[in-house]
């Protein structure tokens, strides 16, 4: 929770990147939901509803308020939040992590959720969409910050489950994410060169029905983070 809200609360500029690095001001556009996707008429994180912010992150495919402080919260339990635990403090607490994952449904639908969250986001893709911030040094700032914690959150999966592959307990939905996701990839590359458009001034209703299509494309393909 605290590596959580440190960045969404308490970096400077993360409401200005989040705006910009993920396409919610044309989401709002779309008709869907009874609600408006803000109580407020803010920019503010704070005032954004559920269901937007996450759909939101899901279409920039950095899923990231399914997993964003996991891999923080481990790492200073295993060594300590100063970092000066012992080797055999090292070890006993990873075998209480390990012992728990095997013992305990809650934890182990925890991390199935955040393996499968983690399986469908792409750095790669969501470094496209963080070219949409105009501030360079935000941009870098903010989206090294996110795919530092992206990876000690792998690391964490990894050292609890011992499985190095996503979603290697559930080879169906491994397989069908293998054969979906290479027809929604292009879709974010299209999304994010019409958001660019859009942005600039381009603001004819094919460029707008475009960002519409690609939305739809990439949600229904996603399916659950969609």
């Amino acid at each position: 929770m605290a590596a959580y809200r440190a960045l969404v609360y308490e970096t400077e500029g993360f409401s200005d990147y989040f705006f910009s690095a993920t396409p919610l001001r044309e989401i709002t556009e779309l008709n869907i939901g009874s609600r408006p996707a803000s109580r407020k008429a803010t920019q503010a994180i704070e005032d954004l509803r559920a269901i937007p912010w996450g759909f939101s992150w899901g279409q920039c495919r950095l899923t990231l308020p399914g997993w964003f402080g996991f891999g923080a919260a481990v790492n200073a339990f295993v060594h300590g939040g100063d970092g000066t635990a012992q080797a055999s403090e090292v070890k006993e607490r990873t075998a209480l992590l390990q012992s728990m994952q095997k013992q305990w449904p809650f934890f182990q639908t925890l991390l199935s959720n955040m393996d499968m969250v983690m399986a469908k986001s792409d750095l790669a893709l969501a470094a496209r969409y963080a070219e949409l911030v105009s501030d360079r040094r935000l941009r870098k700032r903010i989206f090294q910050t996110i795919e530092a914690e992206w990876h000690r959150t792998a690391d964490a999966l990894v050292l609890i489950t011992g499985n190095k592959q996503r979603l290697a307990g559930n080879p169906a939905l491994q397989r069908s994410i293998h054969h979906r996701f290479p027809y929604i990839d292009p879709l974010h590359h299209l999304q994010v060169e019409l958001v660019r458009r859009y942005r600039s001034g381009q603001t004819d209703e094919r460029v707008q029905r475009g960002i519409h299509i690609s939305i739809n494309g990439i949600a229904a393909g996603l399916r659950n983070t969609g």
